[in-house]
């Protein structure tokens, strides 16, 4: 079992074109931990803003009866993806990990299957 720290790098260092990852916990907004992103890439208001998307996404399913779990969301961007997975794991209720990735050095179908891969590894 890999802690979020140890999740984190695994994850800036497996996935090509990461600019940036966090763990997001979605009921406060709050990031409970990151890694990258820089001058690039605020990634505690990226944590803030995603948890505004996570939770209209879940309000729009509620009113729509849709009984499906998101496996994730993603946004593209010109130059940037952004990812963001529901965690269903170990403890992973209300938290997402959210990920940037530069558009010419990532391959997003990787990408997910690595934060999959992740995913089932963390213990929170």
């Amino acid at each position: 079992m890999a802690n979020t720290e140890t999740a984190l790098k695994e994850a800036m260092a497996t996935i090509d074109g990461a600019i940036g990852v966090a763990l997001v916990d979605y009921t406060s907004g709050m990031a409970l931990g990151t890694m990258g992103g820089g001058k690039q890439l605020d990634l505690n208001v990226a944590a803030a803003g995603n948890t505004d998307v996570v939770r209209a996404k879940l309000r729009t399913m509620e009113m729509l009866g849709l009984q499906d779990d998101i496996e994730d969301i993603l946004i593209t961007l010109s130059s940037q993806y952004h990812l963001i997975r529901l965690l269903k794991a170990r403890g992973g209720n209300g938290l997402f990990l959210y990920m940037a990735l530069d558009t010419k050095r990532a391959n997003l179908a990787m990408a997910r299957h690595q934060l999959r891969k992740i995913e089932a590894t963390l213990e929170v």
